[in-house]
């Protein structure tokens, strides 16, 4: 199969730092939430322990007990306080988790977007397949690579037999069945490092970096004897194809031409061998 077709959103960027920040404002305040707890269990711990020592001195004064019983209420409040704060702060990490998870949602969002922008640039829209403009990026970047390593290159262009035909026999709905099912069977008789393309209309294209002599040949075969389910029955799908090896110093058009000369010179070899 080709290579895959997902797209990654990039990590660090405003949606993440964003998250990154979120999570940290949560870890702040539950920090801030346990220290008070804790600051507000030992004066608890402090005040029964205060409880207990006044029990050593029965004959307290009436300032001591004053004293007493405002340390008494001073504790009470601060519990009540304390409760407050803990309340409001909890309160406060439910709206940040909140937050965050409108940002994850956000994120999902942008992912999404972006996966429909790769597939509207570099997909075609009825095979599923890569479109022309990849194909021609992607010959581009072959080239390069293989002038500068000294590696083989093939392309091949394919062009389906009687395609008019089964369009106006059958209908357009039928044609892009049959588009669909041909891409879909280039696309698995080609390598993981190789490329299948729509190229427009009813021509397809392939691109074999490392191409061994044999390649082309077992592509080939591999994509004989298709049938495709049109609703009026099952149509084998015939084709003509055509390639070229890079030649180092040439163009992609250059090479494409060569191709396509190729094409055209099997295509009208099949034309007489049908009608002989």
């Amino acid at each position: 199969m080709n290579e895959n077709k997902t797209v990654r959103l990039e990590i660090g960027g405003p949606p993440a730092k964003q998250m990154q920040n979120t999570l940290r404002g949560i870890d702040r305040r539950e920090w801030w939430l346990w220290c008070s707890a804790a600051l507000v269990m030992l004066t608890l711990m402090a005040g029964i322990a205060s409880f207990s020592f006044s029990d050593l001195f029965p004959r307290m004064n009436a300032l001591d007990a004053m004293i007493f019983s405002r340390a008494v209420r001073g504790l009470s409040l601060l519990v009540l306080l304390f409760i407050g704060h803990a309340f409001y702060q909890q309160i406060q990490i439910g709206r940040i988790r909140r937050q965050l998870m409108a940002q994850v949602f956000a994120v999902d969002k942008v992912e999404v977007l972006a996966k429909e922008v790769y597939n509207l640039a570099v997909l075609d829209s009825v095979t599923g397949a890569y479109n022309r403009r990849y194909a021609e990026q992607r010959l581009e970047s072959e080239i390069a690579r293989s002038h500068r390593h000294g590696l083989p290159l093939t392309a091949i262009l394919f062009d389906l037999d009687n395609f008019k035909k089964v369009n106006d026999r059958y209908g357009h709905a039928a044609g892009d069945v049959l588009l669909k099912a041909f891409a879909e069977n280039l696309s698995k008789s080609t390598r993981g490092s190789d490329v299948a393309a729509r190229y427009g209309g009813d021509e397809f294209i392939a691109l074999l970096p490392d191409c061994k002599p044999d390649d082309v040949q077992f592509i080939l075969k591999r994509l004989n004897g298709l049938r495709v389910d049109v609703g009026g029955g099952m149509l084998p799908v015939s084709y003509s194809a055509g390639w070229a090896n890079y030649v180092p110093g040439e163009s992609a058009e250059d090479l494409l031409k060569r191709a396509d000369a190729d094409l055209y010179v099997n295509k009208r070899a099949s034309k007489v061998h049908a009608i002989v």
